[in-house]
């Protein structure tokens, strides 16, 4: 019982850093540019899937207003070809609408 408690722990552990980030990724986006509903969308998508170290790289992109699609092209300045490829789909996903974050 005691191995599964901490599992419990250590799982919930792992999830907590990603969702603690994505209110501070969906603020870097809105800074960036984007409209409140595709920064959601894309917090989502991308707190799911990048680390940390990951997602700070892309709270460095602050600037002008962008689109979404030049938002993902900014990315590129990152040189993570796991952030870029990311980014660049769930821009797509939010973009068209078939994300299922996207409300």
């Amino acid at each position: 019982m005691k191995i599964l408690i901490s599992a419990a722990f250590v799982f919930l552990a792992a999830c907590a850093p990603s969702k603690l980030a994505y209110g501070q990724v969906k603020s870097a986006m809105i800074d960036a540019g984007l409209s409140e509903g595709n920064s959601s969308c894309m917090a989502t998508r991308l707190t799911d899937r990048l680390s940390l170290l990951q997602l700070n790289k892309l709270r460095k992109l602050k600037g002008q207003k962008r689109s979404l699609f030049d938002y993902a092209a900014a990315v590129r300045q990152v040189g993570d070809t796991e952030v870029i490829e990311v980014t660049a789909s769930s821009a797509a996903l939010c973009a068209s609408g078939f994300a299922p974050e996207k409300k």
